[in-house]
């Protein structure tokens, strides 16, 4: 039945947060005309809180009725039918949630009303001119999903609508018009992942944090407020450095847990959308960081804190207008907004454009000379680099917007992306990566060392010579192994040890002077080391699961994948590198059972989410099922056992790398497992698998008489005949009054172990129905006959099949570890930043010195000394 009332309320929702934005974006600027900041309008100051908090009452409310249908299963709309199912745990829909368009603007849109709010409380003198900037934007998000259509003109596009109104064409309609489906499409199976829980929400963090130093840059452009507004842009700018950071390698995480292309980033554009405004953020801090110590890069800071949330809006254009077409795998299709998100982009493009180009005069700037000894100067040219950077991979990810733009203006543009854009991307961002590494080594020690060339010599000789004895030893051990390193290669690992050491020099030399530590020192050495990992764990992965049995696993597959894969026969030990390996079987993943139950364990129902143990689940002495219960399974997802065992040192260990059969996209969708160490990491996965769709083809049947008792020859194996039985519901029979049914017990000797077998013969309203029973290990299935009670004499059947295969990819990985550690100290340096510019804040503002001069701060209380 139609439930169209949470909807109502939904879209009404919508409508009062874009009413109440406009309103308060409005009020907030009545409220700061006035020439200097601070000079605020009382009356227009509260109208434009009391809208904002009207706004954000909304947008709470938008989203209540978007997760109460999500979890309501109501597929009368749209936006459930289409991200969500019946058999979603209840995190997954929190995923369904920000899987579509509509989604994940108001996600974004929630978090700059959790901002905005703590703004109102916290800006002071800068809220009104701040919030203006804020409610703008805000303005112009929610129009994204207001979903009104005025004629011809179609204003945002709401996650409320009905599935009848949005496939009209469909003839149950005509029919049935409070026609429901019982079910919905699902999720996409590669978002079924707890990295999808918690990604989107930080990457989405992360963007709605870039808007607040933006707005205060604007703000600042605006009241001629050139410097003081850097204060608290900096201690902003430090939180969105972290979260978008941490965000972007979460997702690096999840497609290096879930996707199967062998690593954790693949250049896609969408990816690169996100990467760019990092770049360009992480060197808007450290202009930031130079206006504030030094008084210089004022004009740099303002274009560069614009810049990151202009280009977080054209990523946001780049990912949902449509124009990738076919260059990305994850991008949004077009909902027909693309014109929508040009004018939303155009519009702060233009304001900040304007406001910078009438102002640009008026910002101040310094002229003090900057030489080779100034730290200053190193940290200009790293922020440089960020930039060039951002820049190659913005210049090359844009090709299908130049496309579309030449097409729109009637001119055919024969522009294509690189055929290798992994090789293109990796070839560029090697040197920028080189840049960086040497940067921020050069720029620390400079920054807290005196500035004359003696000094300087000194403290940069022990890391620099470490470096390259370093770098000098890993090159000979590599070329010991057989493997050659490219000029590039070197020059990032020398530098990036470089990096490290000089780093690790620096906070040391701080702690022992007793001096508070800097954040800036520990993020440097998260970012060099995670240079490291990625040198090493890109450049040198080993592929161990080489084929040299000379066959050619198929025609359908290319060279390479006949190569580098490993054909695993089911229980059959397999040599690959340094490991034995066995495939053992295939397991599902039953909720509320550790770990994953074999599927010979289950018989399957008509039901494809519901099963019958065969047998006791259980894991230890705990039972989670006893024989003949109905569990529910996630059937989704097919995962096969591989065990490993190093020849060497005996160690085991066991993987289940998983795939599911998803004709939509594309046939086999394979999500590998990996096996932490700790210095390298084998990454496993399934490359392909016997055609799961299609009917096995069985031998003849050859049919045995046998007494009680009797032992037959199976092949390779033999079984023996224990007696007959009454049947059990385990089969799922569903055995009602008045039928009979039995089961033969059999016990199966196999390679490494017993299997019991039971086919049943039932009699029903005098028909006689057979039910064979099979062994996935040993590609055997025996049927009941017949039964002959004068003679004592039982027929069975017993036919053979190719045993059971998969093929299998696993790759060696070294020093993975490298990269993700160094992310955690990155996001430990970001952090300690944050926490000091917190206290610097807290002290009394000084008026600021002459340009040039090196700023101190007033010091209210005892702390430890700080070092010029």
């Amino acid at each position: 039945m139609l439930n169209t009332l949470i909807g109502d309320v939904g879209h009404l929702s919508v409508i009062l947060a874009f009413v109440a934005a406009t309103v308060a974006a409005y009020s907030y600027y009545m409220a700061a005309k006035g020439r200097a900041l601070g000079d605020t309008d009382a009356g227009w100051m509260k109208l434009g809180r009391g809208a904002f908090i009207v706004h954000s009452v909304a947008v709470l409310s938008v989203i209540v009725c978007l997760f109460g249908i999500i979890h309501g299963h109501r597929y009368e709309y749209y936006y459930a039918w289409s991200h969500s199912s019946n058999h979603l745990p209840i995190y997954y829909m929190i995923s369904c949630f920000w899987e579509g368009q509509e989604g994940s603007f108001l996600l974004w849109i929630f978090w700059h009303v959790c901002l905005g709010l703590i703004l109102m409380r916290s800006a002071k003198r800068w809220e009104a001119p701040v919030m203006t900037v804020f409610a703008g934007v805000q303005l112009f998000l929610t129009s994204m999903i207001l979903g009104i259509v005025l004629g011809d003109l179609k204003i945002g596009s709401s996650p409320f609508i009905l599935l009848r109104d949005f496939m009209p064409e469909l003839p149950v309609w005509q029919t049935n018009p409070n026609f429901v489906p019982t079910d919905g499409t699902g999720l996409n199976a590669l978002l079924q992942n707890y990295w999808m829980v918690i990604h989107p929400p930080t990457l989405f963090l992360g963007f709605a944090l870039t808007l607040v130093p933006f707005a205060y840059a604007v703000a600042g452009l605006w009241k001629n407020e050139f410097g003081t507004w850097t204060r608290p842009a900096l201690r902003w700018s430090l939180w969105g450095g972290l979260i978008l950071g941490v965000g972007i390698m979460m997702g690096a995480y999840w497609a290096y847990e879930t996707l199967n292309f062998g690593g954790y980033w693949n250049w896609d554009p969408v990816e690169n959308a996100v990467y760019i405004p990092w770049l360009v953020l992480v060197a808007s801090i450290h202009g930031l960081i130079l206006w504030q110590r030094s008084k210089l890069a004022l004009r740099t800071s303002f274009v560069l804190v614009i810049a990151t949330f202009l280009l977080i809006l054209y990523a946001t254009f780049l990912t949902r207008s449509g124009v990738l077409g076919n260059a990305s795998v994850h991008s949004f299709t077009d909902l027909g907004l693309s014109g929508q998100l040009m004018i939303y982009l155009a519009a702060f493009v233009v304001l900040s454009v304007v406001l910078l180009v009438s102002r640009w005069k008026k910002i101040p700037i310094s002229e003090k000379e900057l030489t080779t000894y100034n730290p200053e100067l190193w940290v200009f040219v790293g922020a440089t680099v960020l930039c060039l950077g951002a820049f190659q991979v913005l210049f090359t990810t844009s090709i299908p917007v130049y496309n579309a733009f030449l097409g729109f203006i009637g001119i055919k543009s024969n522009l294509a992306l690189p055929a290798d854009q992994i090789a293109h991307y990796t070839k560029f961002q090697l040197w920028l990566g080189v840049g960086v590494a040497l940067c921020s080594g050069l720029a620390q020690l400079m920054w807290w060392q005196k500035n004359d060339r003696a000094s300087l010599t000194n403290t940069l000789t022990v890391p620099a010579m470490l470096a390259l004895l370093g770098s000098a030893l890993v090159i000979l051990l590599v070329q010991y192994n057989g493997k050659k390193m490219e000029l590039s290669y070197i020059a990032l690992l020398t530098v990036a040890l470089f990096g490290v050491l000089a780093n690790v020099s620096m906070v040391l030399t701080l702690l022992r002077r007793k001096v508070s530590l800097s954040g800036g020192g520990i993020a440097h050495i998260g970012i060099a080391l995670m240079l490291l990992g990625i040198l090493a764990s890109s450049g040198y992965s080993n592929i161990i699961s080489q084929n040299t049995s000379g066959l050619l696993y198929s025609r359908e597959f290319d060279q390479t994948t006949n190569q580098d894969n490993v054909l695993l026969w089911r229980n059959d030990v397999t040599r690959m590198g340094a490991y034995d390996v066995r495939y053992t079987g295939q397991y599902f993943d039953v909720p509320g059972v550790p770990g994953y139950v074999d599927k010979q364990q289950l018989y399957r129902t008509d039901d494809e989410y519901k099963a019958l143990a065969r047998a006791d689940v259980k894991r230890g002495d705990k039972v989670y099922y006893k024989a003949g219960d109905t569990l529910e399974i996630l059937p989704e997802n097919t995962y096969y056992r591989v065990e490993y065992q190093d020849r060497e040192s005996k160690e085991k260990f066991t993987l289940y790398p998983r795939a599911q059969v998803n004709e939509q996209m594309g046939g086999l969708l394979a999500s590998p497992d990996v096996k932490v160490f700790l210095d390298h990491d084998i990454y496993s996965h399934i490359s392909a698998v016997p055609p799961i769709d299609q009917e096995k083809d069985w031998s003849e049947v050859k049919e045995h008489v046998l007494s009680i008792g009797d032992t037959i020859f199976l092949n390779d194996y033999f079984a023996v005949f224990r007696g007959v039985e009454p049947a059990k519901q385990t089969a799922g029979l569903n055995l009602e009054k008045g039928d009979l049914a039995i089961q033969g017990d059999f016990l199966v000797s196999g390679e490494k172990k017993q299997y019991h077998v039971h086919p049943v013969f039932a009699v029903r309203n005098r028909l006689i129905g057979r039910m064979p029973d099979e062994v996935e290990d040993l590609g055997l299935r025996l049927s009941f006959l017949n039964v002959d009670p004068e003679k004592g004499k039982f027929t069975f059947g017993v036919s053979t099949t190719q045993k059971d295969y998969i093929i299998l990819k696993a790759v060696e990985k070294p020093f993975i570890n490298l990269l993700w550690s160094g992310t955690l100290l990155m996001a430990v340096g970001f952090g300690m930043a944050i926490y000091k510019r917190r206290r610097e804040t807290e002290a009394p503002v000084v008026p600021a010195p002459e340009a040039g001069a090196r700023p101190r701060p007033v010091i209210p209380r005892p702390k430890p000394k700080q070092v010029a």
